[in-house]
């Protein structure tokens, strides 16, 4: 039905299994995405901010993207969106967890992966249209920039509990 550039929308027809009719639904299907929890070896998370055109709001959010055809996991694109866009590397890249991030209207699933001991090595390499501040933020401060309205976006709050959930042992990761 049309292709937007990060996205491509269909229309499916399926029977509803309560009344037996058909209906249409709109579907958006895209690439799948990554977000990157990049903790340093003090305790801070690798975090940015960004404008954001939809809500015309500067957000601070994690590290993250599209996967793009040539990485090779979820993992391999969390690095180079990481590298890309703060200029930091890190070690033991594992998905904490997956996440449909509106499976209403989208096929696609948001991975968030966790990379630990990250250090600046990189200058940035932003994507055409980017334009990002790093910011070291300390892990203790962050449920209180959620819970505060500083943190907003949905998917990064998401990361961030599944951060959570692994802090607290309530979580595993695979690479």
């Amino acid at each position: 039905m049309g292709d937007f550039r990060i996205f491509r929308m269909r229309v499916d027809r399926k029977i509803s299994p309560r009344t037996g009719q058909e209906l249409e639904f709109v579907i958006l299907d895209s690439v799948n995405w990554v977000n990157v929890i990049a903790l340093t070896p003090d305790q801070h998370l690798v975090m940015i901010e960004q404008f954001r055109h939809g809500s015309n709001t500067v957000e601070l959010e994690i590290p993250g993207g599209m996967m793009d055809a040539h990485d090779a996991s979820p993992v391999a694109a969390a690095l180079r969106e990481l590298r890309e866009e703060t200029g930091y590397e890190g070690e033991r890249g594992r998905v904490l967890g997956e996440a449909w991030p509106n499976p209403a209207t989208q096929s696609n699933l948001c991975y968030t992966v966790l990379v630990e001991n990250c250090r600046r090595v990189h200058a940035v390499e932003f994507d055409h249209g980017e334009d990002l501040i790093t910011r070291l933020i300390p892990v203790a401060d962050v449920p209180r920039l959620v819970a505060e309205g500083k943190i907003r976006h949905t998917l990064v709050v998401t990361a961030l509990y599944y951060f959570d959930l692994w802090q607290r042992g309530l979580k595993q990761t695979r690479p």
